[in-house]
């Protein structure tokens, strides 16, 4: 991962370009979306590098982002609001009551005044080097500005994982279509995960058939195998189902195996992006059940 200071290096130095090209820049920072504009067609009053959870848009969301103000020379790090479409869920009362709008720090701002202001600095091009100062005109290391970033993005984070406990915010229902991505992921990053250094995927004259798996009384998300006892591991998503629903899915899935695979130890995983109580317990119930909770960037990692 490029360090923060080598992406405003270049950002900077661009924004003051007529060039908009931004696929030379990381796709990903801090395990965030990172998306970077120069301007459609033509170059913007305000360039712009934001910081995304997956369920989020520049356009319609909210995050961490730099904004550039060409015309005042200012870089702001902002608690970003976006202005195409208005978000139904937005920042803290934390930070709302207690920073500033850009509009308040900058005179009618060229775009993003509702956005708020966290961090400012004024850049400085020295030869292909560009160093930053704050208002007073007093240097900034660039371990002060990666930290910035560091406690914007990790602050953004925590937000947006207590919005994701709470099933009726706007962040929790958006889970519900990555959950149906999520299937699709874990088959095509199997080896990548958790599950591939331990289970193997069930393959029939060249193909995999581990997806959606066929029986009797249903489809199983996935059906793998245990790649040291060969055992059958059953692997059910919580898609938007209370936590009854999906312990009882999975026991009855593993039942199904148990009678007509004849495994006598097959294994049951629960995958979801959060756990409750409920879960917790009815899984100590199950014998031979496990779960796992994917975070936002679809990294899969045990739960215990």
């Amino acid at each position: 991962m490029e360090k923060v200071n080598e992406i405003l290096n270049s950002f900077i130095q661009q924004s003051k370009t007529d060039n908009l090209k931004w696929s030379a820049y990381p796709k990903e920072y801090l395990d965030l979306n990172m998306k970077v504009s120069f301007g459609q067609g033509v170059p913007a009053r305000v360039s712009w590098i934001s910081f995304l959870a997956p369920e989020m848009q520049t356009s319609n969301g909210f995050y961490p982002v730099y904004l550039f103000y060409k015309k005042e020379n200012k870089l702001v790090l902002a608690y970003g609001i976006s202005e195409t479409s208005e978000y139904p869920q937005t920042w803290p009362d934390e930070v709302v009551n207690n920073h500033k709008k850009i509009s308040e720090y900058i005179d009618n701002p060229a775009r993003y005044g509702d956005s708020f202001l966290f961090k400012s600095y004024v850049p400085k091009i020295d030869s292909n080097n560009v160093n930053f100062f704050d208002d007073d005109n007093q240097p900034v290391s660039n371990e002060s500005v990666e930290n910035d970033l560091k406690f914007i993005i990790n602050s953004y984070k925590k937000f947006v994982s207590m919005e994701i406990k709470n099933e009726s915010s706007p962040i929790s229902q958006g889970l519900f279509y990555m959950e149906k991505q999520l299937e699709d992921f874990i088959i095509e990053n199997w080896n990548n995960t958790e599950f591939g250094k331990k289970y193997d995927l069930i393959e029939e004259e060249g193909r995999v058939i581990s997806q959606q798996y066929p029986t009797s009384i249903g489809k199983i998300d996935i059906l793998a195998k245990d790649k040291k006892t060969k055992s059958y591991v059953v692997i059910e998503l919580k898609k938007n189902q209370t936590s009854d629903d999906t312990i009882g899915q999975l026991s009855r899935y593993m039942g199904w195996i148990k009678e007509h695979k004849k495994d006598d130890n097959v294994k049951g995983i629960i995958v979801a992006g959060k756990f409750d109580e409920k879960l917790k317990y009815a899984k100590t119930m199950v014998p031979n059940s496990e779960a796992f909770l994917y975070e936002v960037n679809f990294q899969i990692k045990e739960y215990k």
